[in-house]
C-alpha cells in the first residue's frame, strides 16, 4: 500500500539520484588583513568541499548579517539552480589562495576597495560566518620555460599559485599593479622570474595604464615555449592581450588574458 504522504523527505545532506544537489557551506575560521586593501578568509569545510574549492572557486557570497541564507542547489551539470524569489546571495569566482583537504581549510582573499556584494561581505567576516560553493575550474595557466605573468590586486592569488607551481627552470617576469609598497606581499617564485611591483600612487584602481605600459615595454623571449596569463581590469587586459597577439605573436594557445573586474562595476574577483 502507497504511503499517501508520498515517500519520505531526503535528510539532510541526502538529495534524490538526478536531483540538483545542495551546494557545500564553508565557515569562517579565521580572518586576517594581509594588506591594507587585501584580506584573507580562512574557511573549514569538510575535505570534499575543499577539495573542490579552486583552484578558480565560484564562491556564494550571501548578504552581510544574514544568518540564514537561501541557498542555490548545484545541477548534474554543474548549473547553479537557484531557489524561487528573493534570496539575497551572489555568485562570484575567486581563486583560492590555499587549499588543504588534510585539514580542512582554504583561503580567500578579497581586495576591499569597492562596494560589491563579496567586498561587503568579507569587510564584515567573523569567525562562524558562512560562505558557500558551486563547483570550481582551472586556472587556465599551462607549464612553459618562459612565463609572463601580468596582473592587478584581484589577480595576486592566481599569479601565487602559478609561481608555486613553476618548476624550478622557469624563466620569465611577472608584472604586478598594486596601490604602494604597503599592498606588496611575498610571493615563492623560481629563481629565473623577476618579480616587479608597479605603484600606481594615488591613481584609482583601473585608471592607471601602468600593468599595459609595463608590458609594452618588455621585449618578447626567444624561443616558442613562452606562455602569458594577464587579469585585471577589462581595459587594461584587452590592451594587452593585444600586444601579446600582435607585437609578441603568441597564439591563443600561448596565453590566457581575463578580465577580472570592470572599472565602474562593483569589484569582482581577488584572483
Amino acid at each position: 500500500m502507497t504511503d499517501p504522504a508520498g515517500p519520505p523527505a531526503p535528510a539532510d545532506g541526502d538529495h534524490l539520484p538526478g536531483s540538483p544537489r545542495p551546494v557545500d557551506v564553508l565557515t569562517v575560521v579565521s580572518v586576517t588583513d594581509v594588506t591594507p586593501s587585501v584580506r584573507r578568509v580562512v574557511l573549514s569545510g569538510t575535505p570534499a568541499a575543499v577539495a573542490a574549492a579552486g583552484p578558480t572557486v565560484n564562491l556564494l557570497v550571501p548578504r552581510v548579517g544574514d544568518p540564514e541564507p537561501r541557498w542555490p542547489a548545484v545541477a548534474r551539470d554543474g548549473r547553479v539552480v537557484w531557489p524561487a524569489g528573493p534570496h539575497g546571495v551572489s555568485l562570484r569566482s575567486y581563486t583560492a589562495r590555499r587549499q588543504d583537504p588534510g585539514r580542512g581549510e582554504v583561503d580567500v582573499d578579497f581586495v576591499l576597495h569597492g562596494d560589491g556584494p563579496a567586498a561587503a561581505w568579507a569587510g564584515a567576516a567573523a569567525p562562524g560566518a558562512l560562505l558557500g560553493v558551486a563547483g570550481s575550474g582551472p586556472l587556465g595557466d599551462r607549464p612553459a620555460g618562459t612565463l609572463l605573468l601580468a596582473g592587478d590586486e584581484t589577480a595576486l592569488p592566481a599569479i601565487s599559485r602559478i609561481l608555486a607551481a613553476a618548476g624550478p627552470e622557469t624563466v620569465g617576469t611577472a608584472l604586478l599593479e598594486v596601490a604602494g609598497p604597503e599592498e606588496e606581499q611575498q610571493l615563492a617564485a623560481p629563481a629565473g622570474v623577476e618579480v616587479r611591483w608597479l605603484h600606481r600612487g594615488g591613481t584609482p584602481p583601473g585608471e592607471s595604464t601602468l600593468l599595459a605600459d609595463a608590458v609594452a615595454a618588455t621585449e618578447r623571449p626567444a624561443g616558442d615555449d613562452v606562455f602569458a596569463w594577464v587579469a585585471a581590469e577589462s581595459a587594461a587586459v584587452r590592451a594587452v592581450r593585444a600586444d601579446l597577439r600582435g607585437r609578441w605573436g603568441l597564439a591563443r594557445a600561448q596565453h590566457h588574458a581575463i578580465g577580472y573586474w570592470r572599472r565602474g562595476r562593483a569589484m569582482a574577483p581577488a584572483g
